[in-house]
């Protein structure tokens, strides 16, 4: 007789919960998943892949324009919001139907209920009103939006979650928050011909970007038509006949026709019973893990923007691969959360991997700075005068390429390539040794010859 129902149980369906799954089962393991609303996790329902649709979309207004300086004439243009969300609704359901199938040819038993912690074996399937046991436990739940819930009105205001599905297109927006998410909503809504604000309580957005990127990103986004309010925060949301109107510390009184926050995403462990079991969170609310994604109960596993550590959704499926290894193949693999190369989809877009040239100086005594700025070629003959950034961080006295940031077309694409390659610990001398590909906007990166700074910390 089998001592457990199931040798690896899954709580949640995201990115890492499901390539767990999918690995566990393809090494012969007994393998259940539970998801409460639908398979495929912030990214592909909620998160990243709509995301991407919609911008996309909020670019074409850009393109339009930049066709006469191409000699195309174009006619009248329209956006339709319905048809948007419509056809990206369809791909969304087309990708969750992918990912049950694939899960259930790899035979997986797929759970759609709300599944919690009974104790370190037993999960309680809500829906079905009964508890199964499994050897090893693994939670991916993911994270979930951020409300302050001190202001007064905060119900009347929207989340990313939200935005994807609006009935209308609104006319005006306000958004609050300064990290990827917030702008990334900005530029799309802005890029839809919405009257587009952002409202931050810092000086500069994209906190823990390199600085360079940062102001470049800022004034990008102003240049392009989006009020950036920063150093101010909002007090309490009115609504009204005409609208919403949001007042903030600074006395001002926005109205929209929505308010979205965007200020962060915690942890998404509120009710799976995990302080009953004696799971340990840290103060945010994550679950603490070990290098090997285990919790503090030895066979239970966390991986994903749960634990927070690198909240992106590649960096869950690494990790949720690694425990599907070591629980049922046999290895021992550590994910390296280092040198990760993300992307953000603004406008200008951001491609980045590495450090900053702030965190380089206060890391290294030596740090040489290659810095190129230039209009893209794609945008001269229309006239437009957006900038792009090119930027290497050298650690002076080993020659290696410590951070590499890009601002502009295409910069995301480019940054997982050049990821392999700091990834690798490759030089500058690499670079400068590596043919350039021209003409393209990535041949600044091995083109760059002397620095534009050099930071030498005092002995």
């Amino acid at each position: 007789m089998q001592e457990f129902d199931y040798d690896l149980f899954v709580i949640g369906a995201g990115s890492g919960g499901v390539r767990a799954a999918r690995i566990a089962s393809q090494y012969g393991a007994r393998v259940a998943i539970a998801e409460e609303y639908r398979v495929g996790g912030t990214c592909v329902i909620r998160g990243c892949v709509p995301k991407k649709l919609f911008t996309y979309a909020a670019h074409y207004s850009e393109d339009f324009e930049d066709a006469a300086g191409y000699g195309w004439t174009v006619g009248e243009t329209s956006f339709d919001w319905a048809t948007l969300i419509a056809n990206k609704d369809r791909e969304i359901d087309r990708l969750n139907g992918i990912y049950i199938t694939n899960l259930e040819k790899a035979g997986v038993e797929v759970f759609e209920t709300r599944a919690t912690m009974r104790d370190r074996h037993s999960v309680y399937l809500v829906k079905e009103e009964r508890h199964v046991t499994a050897k090893t436990i693994l939670i991916a739940t993911g994270g979930t939006p951020n409300f302050d819930p001190t202001i007064d009105g905060i119900e009347h205001t929207i989340s990313s979650n939200e935005a994807f599905h609006l009935e209308e297109l609104p006319k005006s927006i306000v958004i609050a928050g300064g990290g990827y998410i917030a702008l990334e909503f900005a530029c799309i809504f802005n890029g839809l011909g919405v009257d587009t604000t952002v409202i931050y309580r810092g000086e500069r957005v994209l906190r823990g970007f390199d600085d360079d990127v940062r102001d470049l990103v800022q004034q990008s986004m102003i240049d392009n038509g989006i009020t950036i309010d920063v150093g101010d925060v909002f007090t309490n949301i009115e609504k009204t006949e005409a609208g919403l109107i949001g007042h903030t510390q600074k006395g001002k009184s926005l109205k929209a026709d929505q308010i979205m926050f965007a200020i962060g995403r915690s942890p998404n462990t509120d009710g799976l019973g995990l302080a009953n079991i004696g799971i340990e969170l840290n103060g945010k609310g994550a679950i603490k893990v070990d290098e090997y994604s285990r919790t503090s109960i030895d066979n239970i596993f966390a991986v994903g923007d749960v634990t927070d550590r690198v909240n992106l959704t590649p960096v869950a499926i690494r990790e949720g691969h690694a425990v599907a290894d070591n629980e049922f193949g046999g290895k021992d693999v550590i994910v390296d959360h280092t040198e990760i190369a993300t992307a953000v989809f603004t406008t200008p877009e951001i491609g980045t991997v590495g450090i900053s040239e702030e965190e380089a100086v206060a890391t290294f005594a030596s740090v040489d700075v290659y810095k190129s700025s230039f209009r893209p070629m794609k945008s001269i003959l229309p006239g437009r005068n957006n900038k792009m950034l090119m930027k290497l961080i050298v650690d002076a006295d080993t020659d290696r390429v410590v951070g590499c940031h890009i601002v502009g077309p295409a910069a995301g694409e480019m940054s997982q390539l050049v990821g392999v390659a700091v990834k690798m610990k490759a030089t500058k001398a690499d670079f400068d040794a590596t043919m350039a590909v021209h003409p393209t906007a990535a041949e600044e990166l091995v083109t760059m010859r002397e620095p534009t700074t050099r930071h030498r910390r005092d002995s």
